[in-house]
């Protein structure tokens, strides 16, 4: 019976550790950032990039906002959706190790990038929309 409990113990405390490492991992550090915003910045001829938008503010719409942005300048934007936490800024994370890629997409954006790659996701970067993006104004078209 003692040994039953032990094994029952080890494995609550297996399943919290690793709950803990999974949700509570510190950020990493920025690797590169942009700056300047570069309302040009496009997708290269021929050259399909992957990317996910999430509304990571209180703003609703604007996820859907910025994937028209996106696509106007040749994105592929695969997925759009809301995340769970909310931020000031705008990032945008590389997920497939192409750095020019995710750089092309924060130069839109005006963000900063931060190289967090995920094989599983499918996709090459991740735009993470802050309170600090302003849609362009849209023509006006009578």
């Amino acid at each position: 019976m003692k040994i039953g409990r032990w094994i029952l113990l080890a494995l609550i405390l297996g399943g919290a550790g690793f709950y803990a490492l999974r949700h509570y991992r510190p950020r990493k550090a920025a690797v590169a950032a942009t700056t300047v915003v570069a309302p040009n910045a496009r997708a290269p001829q021929g050259v399909r990039i992957k990317v996910e938008v999430l509304n990571a503010t209180s703003t609703k719409g604007l996820a859907r906002k910025a994937t028209t942005y996106l696509r106007d300048r040749g994105f592929d934007v695969v997925e759009v959706g809301t995340s769970r936490e909310q931020l000031a800024k705008t990032v945008v994370l590389d997920r497939s190790h192409h750095a020019g890629w995710a750089n092309l997409v924060a130069a839109a954006f005006g963000a900063e990038m931060q190289e967090k790659p995920d094989s599983l996701r499918f996709l090459d970067v991740t735009v993470l929309v802050g309170a600090d993006w302003r849609p362009p104004p849209l023509p006006f078209d009578p």
